[in-house]
This record gives C-alpha cells, sequence and structure tokens, in this order.
C-alpha cells in the first residue's frame, strides 16, 4: 500500500463517514464528505480552502490562489458566495464532476509533443483494408469507412487497388464477395475529409493489383482531385537523412507504394517488371498481403469443384504512379541486417503480424533499433476473414509506427487504439518514448527492466454513477476491471468485487496496486462488466488512456461504448496515485 497524505485524507473523511451510515445514494455523497472535510465545520469553502484541497487531494501543485477563485468564478452560480471568494456544496459538486477532474489531462487534449522530429519517431494511426465495414468475405466496401477512420484521426489508411471495368480502378478485397466502390470516388473522400479533425499528413497506403494502364488513370486521379495537398516533390530544406516532420508536411497526402529504381532502363510503356510473387508463397517472405489473398482465394477456390488457384501475374508500376511515391516507398522486408546496409530512409516495410511477432520475440531490441530509423507497417494476419484484431500494444512495444487495425471491429484491440492516439489532441500522430528511440542504451521489451526503478501505481474504484441498462433490462450487477496494457512483465489487471442489483450508483471502495517498470508506454483501461454468471460477465463500458495523461486526486472516468461513443452520463469515481 502507498502511503500518501491524499489516501489517508480519504480514509479519514471519506471511509470514516460511511462507517457511519449507509452506502451512499450516488457519488453526490461521496463528494459532500470530501467537501466537508475541507469546510472545517462551515457551511462554505473559502478559496484558500480550496487551494489547500488541490495541493493536498488533487495534486495540482502549481494551482495558486488566482487558480482557486477563477474556479469559483467559473462553477460557482450563487453570486453572494463568488463575490466574497468562496464556494458552495453545489459549485464544487459542479467543479468535481467537470473535465478540470477528469481522469484525463486536459493539457493533452491539444497538440502540445514536439511535432519536428522524422515521422519515424511517433506512433501513427494506421487503418487495415479501410474501405470494408465488415468481414474480410462478404463484407460491404464503403466510402463512410474511409469518412469514419479520418474523423477517428486514423493518419494511414490502406486503399486495394484493382481493375476495374470501363478503365475505372475500383477497391475491394481481392478473391471475395466485398463490394466494389470506385477508386476516384475514395480519393475524393479522402481530399473532402484528410484534415478534418488533425492537420498532419495523411498516408495513402496503396495494395496496387492494377494493370500499367490503370494505374496511369490512378496517378491521373491522385494529381487532379487532391491537387496541392498531394505530395509530388521532395521538401525543398536540405535532408539529413532523415524522413521529414509531421510539421514539416501538415496539409499534405503522401502516396506508399512501390517505387520504380532509378538505375533500371525504362522499356517502351514506361514500366518496371518488379519481383513476381505466386499465390501460393509464404506470408513472411513478402510485404504486400499476398498471405492474406492466398487465403481467400483459397477459400473461394475450395468451393468449387475442380477449381485451380492461378498464379498471381507479374506486378509491374507504371511511372506515372512512380513518381508520386516520394517518402514512403515500400520494399520488401529480408532481415534487419539487411535493412542496416541496404535501406535508404525514405524506404519502408510491411509485414503480417504472425511475422512481427516472432520478431519481436526472438530480436526485439532490433526491431526497436530498426524502428529507430525507418517506418514499419504491421497488419493483421489473413486468417482473420471475419475482420478480428491483434494487440497493437505488442507492436507499440518495439516502436513499430503503423501498426494497423480493422477500425470496423469493436473491442480491446481499438480500444486501446483509441486510448493511445487521444493523446496529443487527437492528431494522430503520438511522441514514441525515449527508450524507444534511444541510441544511446539497447531496449528490448521482451525482458524484464529490472535496471529501472518501477512506479507505484495506487487506484482506488470508489463508485459509479448511472451505468447503462440494456433497455428493459434488470439492474445490473456490475463489476470493474483495470487493465495494464504495456511491456510484456509490467502487463495485468484486477477486479473488484460485485456489486448486486445496483446501476445507478454501485459503491466498491476497492484499493488495486501495481508496479509498472516502464509507464511511458503503457495504456490504462477502465472496464466495467456486469456479472451474468459465476465465470460470465457482459460488456457495460469502457474507458482508455495513457499512463502519462492520468491525473492523480480524486477523478471521474467517463465510459464508452463498444463502439467508442461516450455512454455519458455514465461514469466511474475514482482516487489515483503514484509515485
Amino acid at each position: 500500500m502507498i502511503n500518501n497524505k491524499g489516501l489517508r485524507g480519504y480514509n479519514d473523511c471519506v471511509q470514516g463517514g460511511m462507517k457511519k451510515s449507509k452506502a451512499p445514494s450516488s457519488r453526490r455523497a461521496e463528494i459532500q464528505q470530501l467537501y466537508q472535510c475541507y469546510t472545517s465545520g462551515h457551511t462554505t469553502l473559502p478559496a484558500c480552502a480550496l487551494l489547500r484541497f488541490l495541493h493536498k487531494e488533487q495534486m495540482e501543485l502549481t494551482a495558486n490562489e488566482e487558480t482557486a477563485e477563477s474556479l469559483i468564478d467559473r462553477y460557482e452560480i450563487e453570486e453572494t458566495a463568488r463575490e466574497n471568494r468562496y464556494m458552495t456544496f453545489e459549485g464544487f459538486l459542479r467543479y468535481m464532476e467537470s473535465k478540470d477532474c477528469s481522469v484525463f489531462d486536459l493539457a493533452h487534449a491539444s497538440v502540445y509533443q514536439d511535432m519536428d522530429q522524422p515521422l519515424t519517431s511517433y506512433f501513427i494511426s494506421s487503418s487495415h483494408n479501410t474501405y470494408l465495414t465488415g468481414d474480410q468475405l462478404v463484407g460491404q466496401s464503403h466510402l463512410d469507412a474511409y469518412v469514419c477512420a479520418l474523423r477517428k484521426g486514423c493518419r494511414c489508411l490502406e486503399i486495394d487497388c484493382w481493375d476495374g471495368p470501363d478503365m475505372e480502378p475500383v477497391v475491394y478485397h481481392g478473391y471475395t464477395l466485398t463490394t466494389k466502390i470506385l477508386f476516384k470516388d475514395v480519393i475524393t473522400t479522402v481530399e473532402q475529409h484528410a484534415f478534418e479533425v488533425s492537420a498532419y499528413p495523411v498516408i495513402l497506403s496503396l495494395e496496387n493489383h492494377c494493370s500499367q494502364e490503370q494505374q496511369v488513370v490512378m496517378a491521373q486521379y491522385l494529381i487532379s482531385i487532391l491537387g496541392d495537398k498531394l505530395l509530388r516533390t521532395p521538401l525543398d530544406h536540405p535532408t539529413t537523412g532523415d524522413l521529414p516532420s509531421p510539421n514539416d508536411l501538415k496539409y499534405k497526402i503522401l502516396i506508399k507504394n512501390k517505387k520504380l529504381k532509378p538505375q533500371i532502363k525504362m522499356d517502351t510503356a514506361g514500366t518496371e517488371a518488379e519481383e513476381s510473387v505466386d499465390e501460393g508463397e509464404d506470408e513472411e517472405d513478402d510485404d504486400d498481403e499476398e498471405e492474406d489473398h492466398q487465403s481467400k482465394a483459397t477459400f473461394w477456390a475450395s468451393r468449387k469443384a475442380g477449381s485451380k488457384i492461378k498464379k498471381k501475374k507479374v506486378v509491374v508500376v507504371a511511372e506515372a504512379l512512380s513518381d508520386l511515391v516520394i517518402y514512403t516507398r515500400s520494399v520488401k522486408f529480408i532481415s534487419f541486417s539487411h535493412s542496416q546496409d541496404n535501406q535508404n530512409y525514405y524506404e519502408n516495410t510491411s509485414m503480417a503480424e504472425k511475422k512481427a511477432r516472432k520478431l519481436a520475440k526472438a530480436s526485439g531490441a532490433n526491431f526497436v533499433q530498426h524502428n529507430q530509423k525507418f517506418l514499419s507497417r504491421i497488419y493483421p494476419a489473413g486468417s482473420r476473414t471475419s475482420s478480428s484484431n491483434y494487440n497493437p500494444q505488442e507492436f507499440w512495444n518495439v516502436g513499430s509506427q503503423l501498426v494497423a487495425l480493422n477500425f470496423q471491429s469493436l473491442g480491446l484491440p481499438m480500444d486501446l487504439n483509441d486510448g493511445r492516439f487521444q493523446d496529443n489532441g487527437g492528431c494522430g500522430y503520438v511522441l514514441k518514448p525515449a527508450v524507444l528511440m534511444s541510441s544511446q542504451r539497447s531496449f528490448d521489451p521482451g525482458c524484464s527492466q529490472h535496471s529501472l526503478k518501477p512506479t507505484h501505481l495506487l487506484l482506488k474504484v470508489i463508485s459509479g454513477s448511472n451505468l447503462p441498462v440494456p433497455r428493459g433490462g434488470k439492474a445490473l450487477d456490475p463489476f470493474v476491471r483495470v487493465e495494464i496494457h504495456g511491456i510484456a512483465s509490467d502487463s495485468r489487471r484486477k477486479n473488484t468485487h460485485t456489486v448486486k442489483n445496483n446501476s445507478l450508483s454501485p459503491h466498491w471502495d476497492a484499493d488495486m496496486n501495481f508496479s509498472i517498470s516502464l509507464t511511458e508506454i503503457c495504456l490504462i483501461r477502465f472496464c466495467v462488466r456486469d456479472q451474468t454468471g459465476l465465470l460470465s460477465s457482459d460488456f457495460v463500458g469502457q474507458y482508455t488512456l495513457p499512463f502519462t495523461s492520468l491525473k492523480k486526486g480524486y477523478r471521474w472516468v467517463p465510459l464508452r461504448s463498444r463502439d467508442g461513443c461516450s455512454l455519458d452520463p455514465a461514469s466511474l469515481f475514482v482516487f489515483v496515485w503514484y509515485s
């Protein structure tokens, strides 16, 4: 147990009061007991006492008398109280339930990080098969999927391009019955919504299966529709061997695709034949998701008697499209040593989760070093035909920037993604922690970090409020699960006890202690569940945030639904302390 004045204050003021009465009917009663601790027997809270509360309980150490008075001006509605610089209980309650007392640091709701580092220094919000709204076999492709991803702050979108009728390239999941949309409509949608929620660059990751003729059409659409937003030439300033920064590339759209090698002589069609990849080739030897398409081809072939899987034709890249690839040229991953000796700073690799997981386990430190110099994209295995996701944390742990998820699939992986990227103003770029960028010290996330002094975290889950009940359903039997997602040795979870038949104001008052060696990369997830049986429970709501955005003191946790929407006024009331 962590010994601190704030927790003792809670034990003395709140727990002591509760022992003398029944459990409070709402959070209002808990806040009232806190209020009474600082009014010293009076009915109002003067500015000096409010300041004492801010210092001692909320750990707002930079707060001064002016801070306290500004809170009175903002939250106290009784005119006499405002004039005399004190707070009534109603004003204090209003303050305690405001964003000023959210568990998420409000300073992180705006861009606050250094945005002048190379792109390799950031986690970048990335989507896989962005066009799909459902599964990978018969799901719908829809322009709205691009709009939704961009509005969530996604900065790397995937576009699977195939030859369409009448020289109109189409976007869909090849070898499947997913519906098709026009490439030009996708690009128009991106142009309209690219910078709605973030000024920082958008990367269009092209999975290109088109003929050279239709690639020329694609290039024409990219140029004509995106206009000045499309990055067509390297930036003017001299390169230092690093990629440009998010600030350098504000309001720009980058094309990620294969590119012609300058030393190769063009044929008369202006194309270069790139390496041929058979449909049956192992996923670990390719950088462009062919294993994914092999999986789909096999699926459909098995349903047609005597059907044979054709070998993939030679992939060629048209010069017109190649010319639009500036800082994000896709190349095949061979090995870390090969990349060290041969890969250029403007080249990036892609690999499926299975290969990335093997590399992270066998060569974690090398993976971290690779990602200090180059962009790497991880994507879900082709066998995930239901569009399920892997846990992205394992690849953030090795510093991979473009950890691509199926944004249409709800659940833990997307909760973690939303939590990671609500940081830094939700702009889609989050600076990687220093431990992942240090050239002085080797770091392997798979090894226990015994050399680091652990941070001790205390979370006291006090109560809940207005938990959502299914339509026509009975009151919940709720409990709270707190999860730490970080390097393997830090990741764990703990549960409160279950409160029976109380959705309105369940009270847990449960202490949870965690020891965390690498807080800089950790996410904290609060998940409320309804106990439905001895070993079964249903999701009610959750909230995920980076440890580095966690505020100390008495805080409320806003709950979100499975699809990431606010469940306001549903929330938790917690006390946070770490040292």
